[in-house]
């Protein structure tokens, strides 16, 4: 084996410095360069000159925000929901940041980070964001509900409260059987502000991401109560993604052996360093937008690729007693057209589902006993979709799994989508159809209340209009909307996050590239890049590590 030789450089951009760790594993040829880079730090935070505290914190302040606002909708953030939370990180982030270690190794200020980058993938509103990085605050024990009402607001505070009540739902019954679980799961969506069992799912699956630190027992104990419960509530409220995670991380946990083998069986098929299903996609949507006839027949044409979870694949193993190579949808296509406006869309739609199966069956095999016509013959619920699987298996010989390829209108896919959302709620506990029709009643009317609690006024500030995102941090500090951060406003943000003012002046005189004593959108704009190319560094260095951890899991259980 051959040795890693580590070399640490300084590396230091205006008012941002931070060790940056070289790890280099020689090969046998000798003009070989480092590997890659390697930040040192242990966290997502931002790691500024110790000689500029007030400096440190605006960074991480700004750095915080954009990369939240970056992941979440556009249509959700309004003046008020960017002022929302950009006051709470304000108030956050001081607090968090005096605070010790977490017990898996992390700071707080990360944790919360982390829960929060969560929710904005989900596309939740500032609201629930911003209560999601309170309640890490707040379990810490450094600020109350009543101070949370006096400095955010009482919303945020009903919610952070709200969400306080979901906490330990587990601990309401004695044993994590069947019956049980239903019935509490049930509970919940009877019971609960759904926005805050989304930010405790959300919470549950940070924990999972992070559970190396526990004993194997505790591990499997959490693992076991979030397969029971959390994993089918997140399926009841329509967090698909969440659930599908928290399944396989508890898969993982309670059989790990299993788990390894599935895994590594799956990524046998994958060649080169571009997903396979990425390979099979993109080559479908150039067969289909090349296609003469059929794009007189489509306005616009969408292929989605999925993966099979690994816990899903493993109960279809188990349910049918297959062999790993004839389940037949562990990767999966979904091509959605829109036809052509005008008359008799729908029959052109039709037509033009049956064109695009003509096209797949000239690029690969099909499996006819596999397939399915749900155009010609519809389920009960109404539902339309041609389905097919096709043989992908190389000409050298190389056997893959069977790809499964859905075909619809972007009509049949709505409908497709109602019919999953009633099965998300068979899935919660619900089978009373009055009961789950009272229940989206129920959640329509919290998730249009919440947003318009954060609708906006008609601006009186021009400036406000128009604002792209990636200029809200400068126009929230440039609080009287002059055009330039001022020494006296910066001054005031590095008050608020609790650092002295004095090193406003010494940011001011770094960042002040022109000497004007004021801070246009340029040199802002080129600050905010410096710590960007910061946290993608760490992101990186993460991301390295995590493909490390799994290439020796896979080897040792290869072993």
């Amino acid at each position: 084996m051959l040795p890693t030789v580590s070399t640490t450089v300084k590396l230091n951009l205006p008012f941002i410095s931070t060790n940056v760790l070289l790890v280099t594993t020689p090969t046998l040829y000798p003009s070989s360069r480092p590997s890659r880079l390697l930040v040192s730090s242990s966290s997502a935070e931002i790691i500024g000159s110790p000689e500029h505290p007030g400096g440190k914190m605006v960074a991480e302040l700004v750095g915080a925000f954009n990369h939240l606002t970056h992941r979440m909708n556009t249509a959700a953030l309004s003046t008020s929901s960017s002022h929302l939370l950009f006051k709470t990180l304000k108030l956050s982030i001081p607090l968090l940041q005096s605070l010790p270690l977490s017990p898996d190794g992390r700071s707080p200020l990360s944790k919360a980070l982390s829960l929060a980058l969560i929710l904005a993938d989900l596309q939740m509103d500032a609201e629930v964001i911003s209560t999601g990085i309170l309640r890490q605050v707040l379990e810490a024990g450094a600020i109350s509900i009543y101070e949370v009402k006096g400095r955010i607001g009482t919303t945020t505070a009903h919610l952070l409260h709200e969400s306080l009540r979901v906490n330990n739902i587990s601990s309401k019954v004695q044993f994590l059987d069947n019956d049980n679980s239903t019935a509490l799961r049930k509970f919940c969506l009877t019971y609960y502000d759904v926005r805050a069992l989304i930010l405790d799912l959300a919470l549950k699956l940070d924990t999972m991401r992070h559970l190396g630190y526990l004993p194997r027992y505790k591990q499997q104990m959490l693992s076991l109560e979030v397969m029971k419960i959390h994993a089918p509530l997140a399926h009841a409220i329509g967090m698909n993604l969440l659930s599908v995670e928290l399944e396989d991380l508890s898969f993982q946990y309670l059989f790990p052996y299993s788990y390894l083998y599935l895994d590594a069986w799956l990524r046998s098929h994958e060649t080169g360093s571009k997903p396979l299903i990425d390979v099979y996609k993109e080559q479908l949507l150039n067969s289909l937008t090349s296609d003469a006839i059929l794009a007189e027949m489509v306005d616009n044409i969408s292929v989605e690729g999925r993966y099979k979870s690994r816990y899903s694949a493993m109960k279809k193993l188990l349910r049918d007693g297959r062999k790993l190579e004839e389940v037949n949808d562990i990767l999966g296509l979904r091509v959605i057209l829109s036809p052509a406006s005008g008359k008799n869309e729908s029959e052109v739609g039709v037509k033009a589902c049956y064109r695009t199966r003509e096209i797949v069956q000239s690029l690969w095999q099909e499996i006819p006993s596999r397939s399915k016509d749900y155009i010609a013959k519809p389920k009960a619920n109404g539902y339309k979709s041609l389905h097919m699987a096709v043989d992908i298996s190389e000409k050298n010989g190389h056997n893959r799994p069977l790809m499964e390829i859905q075909i619809r209108t972007s009509y049949m896919d709505m409908l497709a989508a109602g019919g999953t959302a009633s099965h998300a709620l068979y899935k919660g506990g619900l089978t009373d159809p009055e009961e789950a029709r009272r229940l989206k009643a129920i959640m329509m009317a919290a998730a249009e209340l919440a947003a318009l609690r954060l609708k906006d006024l008609p601006s009186t500030n021009p400036k406000d209009l128009d604002v792209d995102n990636r200029d809200m941090a400068f126009h929230l500090l440039d609080k009287n909307g002059d055009g330039k951060i001022s020494i006296e406003e910066l001054m005031e943000v590095m008050e608020e996050l609790g650092a002295q003012g004095e090193d406003a002046r010494e940011m001011m005189q770094l960042l002040d590239s022109n000497n004007d004593g004021l801070l246009s959108s340029d040199e802002f704009d080129l600050f905010q890049k410096q710590i960007e190319f910061m946290r993608d560094l760490e992101y990186r260095d993460n991301h390295y590590k995590t493909l490390l951890n799994e290439k020796l899991q896979i080897t040792n259980i290869n072993v």
